[in-house]
């Protein structure tokens, strides 16, 4: 499957300390990349709002998926090229995960592809345990904060949200490990409260923007998806909210003096414990 380039987007500048970060609510068609390719390819073609930040859910290409003989990829296979195409494209940078089959392992890897060929990854940590990923998927070791556009961004994977230990921003004489945290989700419907909830706890305890983007519909398990993708300020107030059950794209600007505002008004990060995380 192909995706063709046409003319690079005229870029509207914005003021250097925003950021726009844009969600993409939408259905995934079981386990098959090529329908699910299409849709995004369709959804992100429709943008407008010159985006620095563009966010699809946990396996975006598949829904979440614990078949990676089937629909395991290799880092320079076709969804990681979609990621890649779009960034050149937008100038910006674009986010999802996929399962990537690389030297004998597999695992569950958010791919962060930015304008010029620029790429980073994470491996999901926290596998779950409800379903057959924590047997088949292999474990992620590292934490990864990315720079782009003077933001410091972690990576994180949607069951890695009940885990606030390997979130834990840190402070030192440098300022903020990071700026902004990014969760994409296959997250269900029946723990739909508790989404809202640890978004909110991980936006508190670390003085950090969040965004969580989720899917709707149904997945091959038969679990519901109700989306409701957020994105929320570091006080942990909803700056957006996607609408249930809809196909929903959100666009919402992160305004980096306010954060250093509150930051340096309420100085909590300082008086931060430290510690290490064993590998």
């Amino acid at each position: 499957m192909q995706f063709f380039l046409i003319l690079h987007r005229n870029q509207k500048p914005h003021p250097v300390n925003d950021l726009k970060v844009v969600t993409i609510q939408t259905a995934l068609e079981w386990e098959n990349p090529e329908v699910n390719l299409r849709n995004f390819d369709r959804i992100i073609r429709a943008i407008r709002s010159d985006p620095d930040l563009i966010l699809l859910p946990e396996m975006f290409n598949t829904g979440f998926s614990v078949n990676p003989e089937k629909v395991g990829e290799a880092m320079d296979g076709p969804s990681v090229a979609f990621l890649k195409q779009w960034a050149d494209l937008t100038g910006a940078m674009v986010m999802g995960s996929l399962l990537i089959k690389t030297g004998g392992s597999v695992f569950n890897r958010l791919v962060a592809a930015g304008p010029k060929g620029t790429l980073y990854y994470y491996d999901k940590r926290h596998l779950f345990r409800l379903s057959e990923e924590f047997r088949l998927i292999s474990q992620g070791r590292e934490r990864r904060v990315i720079r782009f556009r003077g933001w410091n961004i972690l990576l994180q994977v949607c069951y890695d949200l009940r885990f606030p230990v390997w979130s834990k921003n840190r402070y030192d004489a440098d300022g903020y490990e990071y700026d902004l945290m990014v969760y994409v989700a296959n997250w269900p419907a029946t723990r739909s409260d508790v989404w809202h909830t640890l978004l909110e706890a991980r936006a508190i305890e670390n003085q950090s923007y969040v965004a969580g983007v989720n899917r709707i519909g149904v997945d091959g398990f038969g679990a519901q998806h109700t989306g409701e993708s957020m994105v929320l300020d570091p006080r942990g107030k909803t700056i957006t909210l996607s609408a249930m059950n809809e196909e929903v794209v959100s666009s919402v600007v992160l305004n980096r003096n306010d954060l250093q505002v509150f930051r340096d008004s309420f100085t909590v990060g300082m008086d931060w414990d430290t510690f290490t995380i064993n590998p």
